[in-house]
């Protein structure tokens, strides 16, 4: 099986379909909401020209996803897998921001759980950057039973350097927890 950071995704309520350059609107339609930003690094990404960057960057990685609901057809969100170590056998995920109107329904737990089992079966080590005032999400990847491992300065692309916390989930932690 080949190792392919954008696949196609998806579960009984979510599918992940590869992020587009024509998904610009449709994907700022959700991040225009300034509350989603609130806990993030950068918490302008609200502004179109900040999400553009943003946007871009999404892009230009060729790992980036936009979150679909099956139910109703409309994106909710975008994820993206990012840095893959071949040598290290590992893969962060991060990136990730949802629809208010999907928060405490269990979608990112969902998701994650998609992405996690996908990419195991390639990596050994899975990080995740997490904003070090960003308290919801440092929450939501502990739930998954990821650890933080570190505090790194986190430069996202087109944008300054933030602190940032480093979680890490192993394939071994992630197959015992879920066995």
């Amino acid at each position: 099986m080949t190792f392919d950071i954008q696949p196609i995704l998806e579960n009984n309520d979510t599918i992940l379909r590869p992020l587009k350059e024509k998904d610009f609107e449709s994907l700022y339609n959700v991040a225009s909401d300034p509350e989603i930003w609130k806990q993030h690094p950068n918490r302008d990404r609200w502004k179109k020209e900040v999400f553009r960057t943003f946007f871009e960057g999404a892009i230009k990685s060729r790992g980036a996803f936009k979150i679909v609901d099956k139910k109703t057809g409309n994106i909710i969100g975008s994820t993206r897998f990012y840095d893959y170590d071949e040598v290290d056998k590992s893969i962060l995920i991060g990136y990730t921001f949802y629809a208010v109107s999907q928060w405490g329904k269990g979608v990112n737990l969902t998701v994650k759980t998609m992405m996690l089992g996908y990419v195991f079966q390639f990596v050994d080590k899975v990080n995740f950057h997490i904003g070090a005032e960003n308290i919801r999400s440092q929450i939501a990847i502990s739930r998954l039973g990821a650890q933080k491992i570190a505090e790194q300065e986190v430069a996202y692309f087109g944008e300054h350097p933030k602190l940032n916390f480093v979680y890490q989930i192993t394939k071994a932690n992630w197959h015992n927890k879920n066995s």
